[in-house]
């Protein structure tokens, strides 16, 4: 079993920048893949980055390419998701999740969610 707590939502202006972070604990392995996902009001959850453990293989949405980034930690338990030149369309939950192997796009994919956190940008 993992645990995935998400960290570092908040309110910030338009243009701005958050970097939100994911610990997992619990039975953690080196195959374990870890990616964001976020969910705005009236719409379905999407996709928006992913990374494997090893951190040489990442996905980006094509919403955020250029614009975020995402990272790991050498040891694999935390990831980072640096977001920059935030847009009120950014406003959202977002949820880190995990899955055994490569990263992947699909939220049904991923076995493990935190409880998300909310990020909001203001106009």
């Amino acid at each position: 079993q993992v645990q995935l707590v998400e960290s570092g939502g908040g309110l910030v202006q338009t243009g701005g920048s958050l970097r939100l972070s994911c610990a997992a604990s619990g039975r953690t392995f080196n195959s374990l893949a870890m990616g964001w996902f976020r969910q705005a009001p009236g719409k379905e959850r999407e996709f928006v980055s992913a990374i494997s453990w090893g951190g040489g293989s990442t996905v980006f949405a094509d919403s955020v390419k250029g614009r975020f980034a995402i990272s790991r930690e050498n040891a694999g338990d935390t990831v980072y998701l640096q977001m920059n030149s935030l847009k009120p369309e950014d406003t959202a939950v977002y949820y880190c999740a995990a899955r055994v192997g490569q990263p992947a796009t699909g939220a049904a994919s991923y076995d493990y969610w935190g409880q998300g956190t909310q990020v909001t940008v203001s106009s």
